[in-house]
């Protein structure tokens, strides 16, 4: 739990943002104008459910504008509330401005348990909520976009979708007012992995950073490296699955709602995350070792410390026990303004939330632009690309069989060198240079500036930066 004089998850983004700007030339109106948020919709709209009315409240908040539409996930959860809304929103702005993702900032938000109501239920509610936001352009293609976030996903953007469909019947961009659809409605493949695709790719550009992984007092590769994830949500999991499938990592913590498990020889993430489904947690789950209070396994030793599920788990209560060398932010606010300051006296290097966690954020932007071009990746370029590497292979061949056993092509080298890049080979790409890209400019400042002693502020930097040339650029 955090201790009483722990700052509030808007107050610790404002804390890091005022860090930062300290370090910035900004005429004061302009900083002021970049802190604030624009403008917050609150809604309150009654459903009839199980035979009486109930009412709803909802929050659509607006950070900046310097870019349009505004982008930003719509949360279900009970501690929803317009602060943290609010502070969710101005991350989204450092975000997409970070990653070069041409929006502005935005969040929203409905309180509500969804595992309290079933599906037609919960159909109804996501409808009424899409309604009331829609006829305000708090959902349009050109204005606001949202996404999924925590309690939500593809289902309850293909209900907003429709929902904006049946109001604007002749708007051909429709399929846009909303990101995370289901490939069949609209979506585009990748999507859903695309959080934790993010996480995965960052940690690859981090130790190939050999100054960034010398400053973390760490040595080698992702290979080999132990990982402790603590949510093992959409998010959580997909990293966890990458990461011990196609990196190497031993994944020796999980932590979930009901407590944690944990085997230093390192889990099996598809059978905990199997078991979780099957039984609402991970208590009973055969393998490792089951630990009540799963809080305490965030203070575990281990490489990489990876919370994926609320804000504030690291706090001012546990910090200065937290023994990882290296944290990835793949939540929203996983560490507050105050452990912050304990960890980076540490020496522990945190990959902050802003770019660790923007890979959902840039794949909502390729479906986006899917979207509004109406036609998917690769359907242009795919076979010509196949014909053109074609005429290599076939010229290799004609070689081989003249070379004779002097020289031969490795066995599945054709296969892989014929195959065209589809949508989702392509959406991994721009993923990949994305997150590649943002990191190597958080890295020039981090590196470059005697004055900033960690990534966070770094990564700040950059994006407030961008966001004051963007209101510059529009006479501001």
């Amino acid at each position: 739990m955090s201790t009483p004089n722990e700052p509030s998850f808007r107050e610790s983004v404002d804390m890091m943002f005022n860090r930062a700007v300290a370090l910035m030339d900004l005429p004061p109106g302009l900083e002021e104008k970049i802190r604030v948020c624009n403008a917050t919709y609150t809604v309150r709209f009654g459903v009839r459910l199980r035979g009486q009315m109930q009412t709803f409240t909802g929050y659509r908040s607006v950070h900046s504008e310097h870019m349009e539409p505004v982008k930003g996930g719509i949360r279900y959860a009970i501690s929803v509330n317009q602060d943290e809304v609010e502070a969710l929103a101005a991350l989204m702005t450092y975000k997409c401005s970070l990653v070069e993702a041409p929006f502005g900032g935005s969040k929203g938000g409905l309180c509500i348990d969804p595992r309290e109501y079933d599906e037609h239920e919960l159909e109804l509610i996501t409808r009424r909520f899409a309604y009331e936001l829609i006829k305000r352009d708090m959902i349009n293609p050109a204005q606001n976009v949202p996404a999924p976030d925590m309690g939500t996903g593809e289902r309850e953007m293909a209900w907003i979708a429709d929902q904006y469909k049946r109001m604007n019947t002749t708007d051909i961009n429709s399929s846009a007012c909303v990101t995370g659809k289901p490939t069949n409605a609209g979506g585009i493949q990748g999507r859903t992995e695309a959080t934790g695709r993010g996480v995965q790719y960052a940690l690859r550009e981090f130790f190939r950073d050999r100054e960034g992984v010398k400053k973390a007092g760490m040595t080698g590769t992702l290979n080999g490296k132990t990982v402790i994830v603590q949510g093992l949500g959409n998010v959580g999991y997909h990293a966890a699955k990458f990461l011990s499938e196609e990196d190497g990592c031993k994944i020796t913590g999980i932590i979930e709602r009901d407590g944690a498990l944990t085997d230093p020889n390192g889990l099996d993430v598809e059978a905990v995350r199997h078991w979780i489904a099957n039984h609402d947690g991970v208590s009973g789950y055969p393998d490792g070792f089951y630990v009540k209070d799963g809080s305490t396994v965030l203070e575990e030793a281990c490489d990489i410390l990876l919370p994926a599920a609320l804000e504030g788990v690291i706090n001012l209560g546990n910090a200065d026990r937290i023994k990882a060398p290296l944290i990835i932010e793949a939540a929203n606010g996983p560490v507050t303004a105050g452990a912050d300051n304990i960890l980076r006296e540490k020496g522990t290097v945190i990959i902050p939330d802003m770019y660790a966690n923007a890979g959902g954020v840039t794949v909502s932007y390729f479906e986006w632009v899917k979207n509004l071009s109406h036609i998917r990746f690769g359907r242009m370029q795919r076979r010509q690309e196949e014909a053109r590497h074609q005429l290599v292979v076939d010229e290799l061949t004609r070689l081989s069989d003249h070379l004779g056993d002097a020289w031969s092509m490795t066995p599945d080298f054709k296969e892989k060198y014929l195959r065209g890049a589809g949508e989702l080979e392509l959406v991994r790409s721009g993923l990949d240079d994305t997150m590649r890209a943002a990191y190597q400019s958080m890295a020039a400042v981090w590196h470059g500036r005697d004055d900033v002693d960690d990534l966070r502020t770094a990564a700040y930097l950059v994006a407030i930066e961008k966001v004051a040339a963007s209101y510059r650029a529009k006479g501001l």
